[in-house]
């Protein structure tokens, strides 16, 4: 069959040439069109920038990088065609590939290669990594399917992201050829290593290990990656490396059960983990999904909506103010607490959202309510700049502004004291407040104060809960009150749970208490309570 198209050869010896290719290219080119990149190594600034200034230059145009002899230039190889040649084919640049291949193979004589040997470099590249070689995730799952009785371990560089971003991708290159060395000379005979994708490596064993060998073999392997560094231009870099396996009953979803291992021990920052069977990843996939679904209804639907709890003044034992907590009402009508949605919120990007409903609706029914009502907020929530200026917005059109108390979690690192401080005094302008939550959870209270002036300090629960049995509990809350004291700051004691409690927290001086002893949150605040003197 004889095709229609054109075809080119340029040489390239240096980067400084990419241009002038690239002007010859554009002089000739069709509709569609076809890149051979032939180069010895593919991880130079030369083929890089030729890689990208063809797919910026043109839109219909697909690239394939392929092996060349060592010290020969870089040749690119260029097809040209229009859509009337596409038709021969399926609309895959990977077959249109290898029939120009062929083509070529039988019009050029001085290519001693005959067509069985490019498709078996085709389908070599295909299942192959090529910059480290190695064998790539299709070998994997085919190696899997071939054999379920192999334990599966995964290599995840935790850091590569952020390397690769700093010191470029030549350095990240390199960083991954290292450490495939390094990982090579620790494996036994027997045992294949795959590069599977940007920051991951995998190992195939022998054989399935049970639960316990798998520990043990995790335990001594992850030792060699404690410490982990290379040398690059003078330059010390570290890994940071964190392995994941299974030691499921069935190989069934495989890469999902060692990818939920591998997120768990990054989220607990543990040096492995493996997945066993009661894990139930796939109960917890399924959960997240059916809380996603409720999330986007609830936001349509004004499921989002504040619950209020009062918070009394320990002095005359009246409610003063009410803190306004997020709940999230499904179509059923069951209540779901914020710590079962507010995570996926961010996951799905409606965070922003159902921030700003809990604000509008808050400040709805304090609007001509003379209590003080307060509105938790992130660090992140003050960082963002959609929210800040929605705040800001607010409480310039709001009756409400002088009434309201933001409260910013303790336990959250503050990176940067001055657009928290920045916030603050702007909310003050209003007459707005601040008050510092879950205080006693962190580590660096008492520097947090130093930095940022605030107008209440909520003690934390963990802290108030055994106060009236805990002698260590007391003091550290004693030292809270003392210190806040002296800085002209009141206090708040959380998780107030019964009459003993409440008597202990009066008797230290805390100022207000909160908790279900008090009253539960609410949907509506309460007009006519009880007194609790």
């Amino acid at each position: 069959m004889e095709y229609n198209y054109d075809s080119y050869q340029f040489e390239l010896t240096s980067s400084n040439e990419v241009y002038s290719v690239l002007d010859r290219i554009k002089a000739v080119a069709k509709k569609h069109i076809l890149i051979h990149i032939a180069s010895y190594l593919h991880n130079t600034v030369l083929v890089h920038n030729l890689e990208n200034e063809l797919q910026k230059s043109f839109v219909e145009i697909d690239i394939f990088k392929i092996p060349n002899t060592k010290n020969a230039p870089t040749e690119v190889s260029m097809f040209t065609y229009n859509d009337d040649f596409i038709h021969h084919f399926p609309n895959d640049a990977l077959h249109i590939s290898s029939a120009l291949l062929h083509d070529q193979l039988k019009h050029v004589k001085e290519l001693d290669i005959h067509l069985s040997e490019s498709k078996r470099e085709l389908i070599r590249r295909f299942f192959t990594d090529s910059l480290t070689q190695l064998p790539n995730h299709y070998q994997l799952r085919n190696a899997l399917q071939e054999n379920e009785d192999r334990s599966f371990i995964i290599i995840h560089i935790d850091n590569f992201k952020i390397i690769n971003d700093f010191y470029g991708f030549i350095v990240g290159d390199y960083l991954l050829e290292k450490l495939t060395v390094t990982i090579k000379a620790l494996l036994k005979e027997g045992t294949t290593l795959y590069k599977t994708s940007g920051a991951d490596f995998a190992i195939l064993l022998e054989e399935k290990l049970d639960f316990y060998i798998l520990e043990s073999f995790l335990h001594d392997f992850s030792s060699n990656f404690k410490n982990l560094k290379y040398n690059y231009l003078d330059n010390d870099i570290y890994l940071d490396v964190t392995l994941a396996s299974s030691s499921s009953s069935t190989q069934n979803d495989i890469f999902s059960k060692v990818s939920y291992a591998l997120q768990y021990a990054k989220s607990m920052r543990l040096a492995f983990w493996i997945y066993e069977d009661q894990m139930q990843f796939r109960q917890a996939y399924e959960n997240n999904l059916k809380i996603s679904t409720k999330i986007r209804n609830a936001i349509e639907n004004s499921g989002i909506v504040p619950y209020f709890q009062p918070i009394i003044s320990n002095k005359t034992g009246k409610i003063t103010k009410y803190e306004c907590l997020s709940r999230l009402i499904d179509a059923d009508q069951n209540i779901i607490a914020p710590n079962q949605f507010l995570p996926i919120t961010k996951t799905i990007k409606v965070y922003n959202q159902v921030t700003k409903t809990i604000i509008e609706k808050s400040f709805e029914v304090f609007e001509n309510h003379l209590s003080q009502f307060s509105i938790n907020l992130s660090i992140d929530d003050i960082m963002n700049e959609e929210i800040y200026h929605y705040i800001i917005n607010k409480l310039q059109n709001s009756n409400a502004s002088s009434r309201v108390i933001f409260e910013l979690l303790e336990s959250e690192h503050i990176e940067d004291y001055q657009k928290v401080s920045q916030f603050i005094t702007e909310v003050r302008r209003y007459g707005a407040k601040i008050a510092i939550d879950d205080f006693g959870s962190g580590f660096s209270n008492f520097s947090y104060l130093s930095k940022i002036r605030v107008d209440f300090l909520k003690i934390d629960g963990s802290l108030i809960q055994d106060i009236d049995t805990d002698m260590n509990a007391e003091i550290v809350v004693e030292t809270i009150v003392s210190f806040a004291k002296r800085l002209g700051i009141q206090t708040i004691a959380e998780y107030v749970h019964s009459s003993t409690v409440l008597a202990k927290v009066k008797s230290i001086g805390i100022d207000y208490s909160q908790g279900f002893y008090i009253d539960e949150p609410q949907p509506k605040f309460i007009e006519d309570p009880k007194s609790f003197e």
